[in-house]
C-alpha cells in the first residue's frame, strides 16, 4: 500500500473518531430530546461513513479487489437513520403537541371557575 493510500485511511479514520465524538458529546449535553436527536443523525452518519469508508479503501487495496461490504453498510447507514431520526421527531412532537393540549384544557377547565366570575358574582 502507497504512503498516500496510508495517509488517506488515517486522515478517514481520525476525522471519523472526532465526528462521532463530536456527535457523541451533543447527545450527552444538549438540553433537550429535538435537540438531542441531532447529534446522533447527523455528526454520528457522517463519522461513521468516513470510518467506513477508510475502511474500504484499505482493504481494496489490501486484497486486490474492490470492498463491497462497507459500502453497503454506508449505503444502508445513509439511508436508515434519516428515516429513523424522522419517525423519531415526529413521534416526539405529536407527543409535545397532545401534552401541551392536555395542559391548555386543564388550565381552561380551571379558568372557568376562578372567584369573581361573571355566574358567581350575579
Amino acid at each position: 500500500m502507497s504512503t498516500a493510500t496510508e495517509s488517506a485511511v488515517a486522515v478517514l479514520i481520525v476525522l471519523g473518531a472526532l465526528v462521532v465524538l463530536l456527535g457523541s458529546i451533543g447527545l450527552a449535553r444538549l438540553p433537550n430530546f429535538l435537540d438531542r436527536l441531532h447529534g446522533p443523525t447527523k455528526a454520528t452518519t457522517l463519522g461513521v461513513g468516513a470510518l467506513l469508508l477508510a475502511s474500504a479503501i484499505f482493504f481494496s487495496n489490501r486484497d486486490g479487489g474492490v470492498s463491497l461490504h462497507e459500502l453497503a453498510i454506508l449505503l444502508f447507514l445513509f439511508l436508515s437513520a434519516p428515516v429513523s431520526a424522522h419517525l423519531l421527531a415526529k413521534a416526539a412532537l405529536h407527543r409535545q403537541h397532545a401534552v401541551n393540549r392536555r395542559d391548555h384544557e386543564a388550565l381552561t377547565a380551571s379558568d372557568s371557575s376562578l372567584p369573581g366570575d361573571i355566574d358567581e358574582a350575579s
